[in-house]
């Protein structure tokens, strides 16, 4: 029989025994967790570098196209700009006598209508007919709207 300071040294060797057991499990598994952890960063490494290689060229290209979009959008911009100046030639030219043109349109429509206007009552007098200003402004209203339209452009 053993006595109770061997049994408990006997208890204390198995526990030990079980401990290490424990401790050699964890190790192996370590081992095994720190080499697949090495060949992953290995083959990373393999894939990474024609990866960045990739990603450069992209990077450049990219930076070309942005070089070309860029004169591009110089050359609109000074399009855009000599376009505003030729409308602003072509408003000049162009805009300017047809503004005439129509003031002087707006004036001899007038001048008809006013002319008009006067040889009515003059014939209806030589038919014998009243000749009185109230009588004449009712039965021919003189358009004064194209006058007001001319006077209001800066013409007339």
């Amino acid at each position: 029989m053993l006595t109770a300071g061997e049994l408990a040294g006997l208890v204390v060797a198995i526990f030990w025994v079980i401990l290490v057991c424990f401790m050699v499990v964890v190790l192996v598994r370590l081992a095994r967790l720190l080499t697949e952890t090495r060949k992953s960063v290995a083959e990373l490494s393999e894939r990474i570098a024609p990866l960045l290689d990739d990603v450069s060229q992209t990077v450049s290209e990219a930076n070309r196209r942005l070089v070309a979009a860029e004169e591009i959008t110089d050359n609109m911009r000074d399009v855009s700009g000599n376009m505003v100046k030729i409308t602003g030639v072509a408003s000049t030219l162009l805009a300017g006598p047809a503004i005439k043109i129509a003031a002087f349109r707006d004036g001899f429509r007038l001048a008809l209508a006013r002319r008009a206007a006067r040889r009515a009552p003059a014939r209806r007098v030589a038919r014998g007919g009243p000749r009185t200003a109230d009588r004449i402004s009712e039965r021919h209203p003189v358009d004064r709207g194209a006058e007001r339209r001319a006077i209001g452009r800066g013409r007339g």
